[in-house]
This record gives structure tokens, sequence and C-alpha cells, in this order.
């Protein structure tokens, strides 16, 4: 299963994320097949990016954020974006 999860990348003390889309079974830090953004919690306010496209493409998909990229996702505003398009496909058409 393919989970979008949280690699860190910063220093000692310094912490600073990539947001990737990797197998489950994989290390926090080990190979990921995609990088759809970034997290730098140390900057006033948080410094949030995604790749809107391709992380809307990875959840059409089936692969699953873990609880922290979840929450950054609703902060960023593509959660709803991911909601609003599920909710839309499910609703029959009128033909």
């Amino acid at each position: 299963m393919l989970r979008i999860r949280l690699m860190r990348i910063g220093k000692k003390k310094k912490p600073f994320y990539r947001v990737v889309v990797a197998p489950s079974q994989n290390p926090r830090s080990g190979k990921c097949v995609e990088i759809v953004g970034q997290y730098n919690p140390i900057t006033d306010p948080a410094h949030i990016q995604f790749n809107e496209e391709r992380v809307l493409h990875w959840l059409r998909t089936g692969a699953q954020p873990t609880d922290t990229v979840q929450h950054l996702l609703k902060i960023a505003g593509v959660w709803e974006k991911f909601q609003s398009n599920s909710l839309g496909d499910s609703t029959p058409s009128a033909n």
C-alpha cells in the first residue's frame, strides 16, 4: 500500500520535511516513489507547499495520507478539493 508521508531531511534541531509518496513498508527516510511537496515547521507561519495535481492523482489512485499529512492537506486546502471531487464522482448522472 502506498502512503503519503513526511520524510525528514533537515539538520539536527532544524527539521525540514519533504512530503513523499512511498510504500508503507519502506523506512521513513528510505526510497520514495515521488516527492509531492515540502513542509518547514520552523518558519513563522509554517511553510507548506504541495504539487496539488500530483497529490490529487495519488489520492485518487488509492494512496493513504498519514494523520499529519492529512492535517497539512486540510490547511493547504487540497483535502477539500479531493473530498469534493470524490463526492462529485459518486453522484449519478442525469441522463
